[in-house]
């Protein structure tokens, strides 16, 4: 079996798979769409206590967001 791609579109959020080897990106509401990467789990503490001043990582998921 091929491995699949997810694909996500940014205006509408519909997610689409294709298969890794078609080089062309697929087009959602007429944007191509973009590649569905998890983030990684924020380990930082979002309270004022613990602010994040001196950590100037990369945007993660905080867990808000509901997706799986």
């Amino acid at each position: 079996m091929a491995s699949t791609i997810k694909y996500e579109c940014q205006k509408c959020g519909s997610i689409r798979e294709v298969a890794e080897d078609v080089e062309k990106v697929p087009e959602c509401c007429g944007r191509p769409m973009l590649i569905d990467e998890p983030l990684d789990v924020c380990e930082a503490s979002f309270s004022a206590e613990d602010s994040r001043m001196d950590t100037m990582g990369e945007p993660c998921d905080d867990g808000r967001s509901g997706k799986i």
